[in-house]
Parts: C-alpha cells; sequence; structure tokens
C-alpha cells in the first residue's frame, strides 16, 4: 500500500521525490536531453523510460501508484479524477512549456497540488523574435529584400520616405503577459515609444514599466506598429476585430504571436489584401491556414509556422527552469514559477 499525501515525507533537506515523465515520447526526446535526465535523476527517484504518454496502462498505474512529482510536457493527457485516484501520493507537476490548461483539470486544484509552468522561459524565445519583426518591418526590410532581388539595382536611399525608419516610431503592445512584458523590456534600448492596452495593468504599474496606457482603439490609431500578446480567452476572441484594424494607419504592422483567433482573420485579410496594412502572422486561425487562403500569396503579410516559441537549443532553457523547480519543490523552498489557480482566468 502506498503512503496518502498527508502521511508521505515532506519535501526538505534529503528528500528524493518519487518522479515520473508524462508527455508524448517525442516532445521528452526535444527538451529532456542525457544530461538533464541524470541532473534530474541526481534530485529524484527517477521512474525508468518509457516517459508516460498513456496514463491508463497498467504501467502507467504502477508508476503513478508511488509518484510524488510529475514532470509534464507536450502531450500529457489530462490529469482528470481518474488518474489522480491512481496517484495517491502526487503533490506537485513541473510543466516543461508555458500553458497548463491542456492537462490540468480542476481534479488537481482541488487535491491541492502545486503546479509549475516554464512559461516565463518560453516568452523569451517569442519575444526576441518580436523584437526582430519590429525592427525589420520597422526599415520595411522584407518588402525592400523583394524589390531588390527582383530589380538587382540599388535604389534611391536618399528619397527614403521618413515613414521608414525606426526613430521614434511608435509601437503598441496588446497585454501586458509574460512575453508582452519580455517585450517592453527589449524595445527600452531603442528610440521607440511603446503604448499598452491591458485593462488589468494599474496606473503604478504601468509607471514602472515606462510605458504610456492607452484604450484599445486608441492603441490601434496611434501605433506605427502593433504587437498582439494577450492569451487566447472567451473574453479575447476576436479582441482585434475589424474596428481596431481599420483604425490602423496605412501601412502599419500588426504582429502576432500569440493565438490567432484573437483577431478576425477575415477583417485582417480584406485590410491586407487591400494594401491597408502589413502583418507578421506567427499563428493563425486555423493553424495552418488553407492551402488556397489568400494570405498565403499576400506580398505584405509573412506568414511563419508557429515557430517565435522554444525550438531547437532553446528547449535548454525549459529543461533548466523545469529541473531548478524540481530541486526547489524537494529542498522544501517552493515553486519560483507557480501557476496559481485564480489566475488562470487571465492566462494562456
Amino acid at each position: 500500500m502506498t503512503d496518502s499525501p498527508s502521511t508521505a515525507a515532506v519535501p526538505g533537506p534529503g528528500f528524493r521525490p518519487r518522479t515520473a515523465l508524462a508527455m508524448s515520447r517525442e516532445a521528452a526526446a526535444a527538451v529532456l536531453d542525457a544530461g538533464t535526465l541524470d541532473a534530474l535523476a541526481a534530485i529524484c527517484d527517477l521512474a525508468p523510460p518509457p516517459v508516460l504518454d498513456d496514463l491508463t496502462t497498467p504501467r502507467a498505474r504502477a508508476v503513478l501508484a508511488d509518484v510524488d512529482l510529475l514532470v509534464t510536457g507536450w502531450g500529457c493527457p489530462p490529469l482528470d479524477r481518474d488518474v489522480l485516484g491512481a496517484a495517491p501520493r502526487l503533490r506537485a507537476i513541473v510543466h516543461t512549456a508555458g500553458s497548463v490548461r491542456g492537462h490540468i483539470t480542476e481534479a488537481c486544484w482541488e487535491r491541492g497540488i502545486e503546479v509549475s509552468s516554464a512559461a516565463s522561459a518560453n516568452a523569451v524565445p517569442v519575444a526576441e523574435y518580436t523584437l526582430a519583426m519590429i525592427l525589420l518591418t520597422g526599415k520595411d526590410v522584407l518588402e525592400r529584400a523583394r524589390d531588390y532581388r527582383a530589380d538587382r539595382s540599388r535604389d534611391d536611399w536618399l528619397r527614403t520616405p521618413r515613414t521608414v525608419g525606426n526613430h521614434r516610431r511608435t509601437v503598441g503592445i496588446l497585454s501586458a503577459s509574460r512575453t508582452g512584458r519580455r517585450v517592453i523590456e527589449l524595445l527600452r534600448p531603442h528610440d521607440i515609444d511603446v503604448l499598452l492596452y491591458d485593462p488589468y495593468v494599474t496606473g503604478p504599474d504601468a509607471t514602472e514599466l515606462d510605458v504610456e496606457q492607452v484604450e484599445l482603439d486608441e492603441l490601434f490609431a496611434r501605433a506605427d506598429t502593433v504587437s498582439v500578446h494577450t492569451p487566447l480567452l472567451p473574453a479575447t476572441r476576436r479582441l482585434v476585430g475589424r474596428r481596431q484594424i481599420e483604425a490602423l494607419r496605412p501601412g502599419a504592422v500588426l504582429i502576432n504571436t500569440s493565438r490567432g483567433a484573437v483577431v478576425d482573420q477575415d477583417a485582417l485579410t480584406e485590410a491586407a489584401l487591400a494594401g491597408r496594412l502589413r502583418a507578421v502572422l506567427d499563428v493563425t486561425d486555423p493553424e495552418v491556414l488553407p492551402p488556397g487562403h489568400p494570405l498565403w500569396d499576400c506580398d505584405n503579410v509573412l506568414i511563419t509556422p508557429h515557430l517565435a516559441g522554444s525550438q531547437g537549443n532553446e528547449w535548454r532553457r525549459l529543461a533548466d527552469l523545469a529541473l531548478a523547480e524540481t530541486a526547489r519543490w524537494a529542498s522544501g523552498a517552493g515553486f519560483l514559477h507557480p501557476v496559481r489557480r485564480e489566475r488562470l482566468a487571465f492566462q494562456a
């Protein structure tokens, strides 16, 4: 018989939580290299491979019966009441990716399970991608490179319109999420004026962020570039609607690295095809767009395959954060990046 959570050993010096990996095998191979697994095994009593990608099998139930902590990732099945019933000792979950909505259920919160996420680590490359696109589109790099390739002759740079460039460009940030805040930080060394729309940011917080807080419609009317960083929630679906898109000045840029459904894609498509705006879309609705969708062939729209988030060597950040969180929890220090139940309504 396994210990109940109330009688199991308490995290603290010398505590080695019984730990299992719950995610797809592809996610585990991508994010958790051999060095990370060795480091994790030095902290925990780690269940041997393979990872748990199906929590209903006899082997999974045998592993869950003794587990104190789960390290989860992309592809983790929902941790519902049935799963929790098979894991009486489970007290903590460390997620190696961003959003926990796909696998953390109400049953987890009711049980009092502590949850940590690597969302702050995943925000870093998204913000870097966004900064790069803000600066590149400010210089009209994509369009000018296309024209240069076609003409193969130098343009008359002394006739460059004064709308081109990043000096005193106005960038509107939609939502002071983790990524939105990181973008604001990365913009500080540049001569760029930053506007922010986020109804949950107070005046003092906006002052600390060193941004001008404005209403949604004003953000779109004043910005040269708008970057969308709001999570997709019932209240934010098509938050960027036709009125906001039509308020953008001619030639303005809309960057979306959040979720495609935050933007009214029909209105965006009409404006882009009419040449009224430029767009950088790392996400679309749906994802992927149908092969015949007109945005594929729109010269003033750049579509990338949801690559802004952690990929390649950037997965190491996720693994390092998860490893650090596991060590903190095992030592009794608690999570540095906890996910709070009361904040889920405002998070992805």
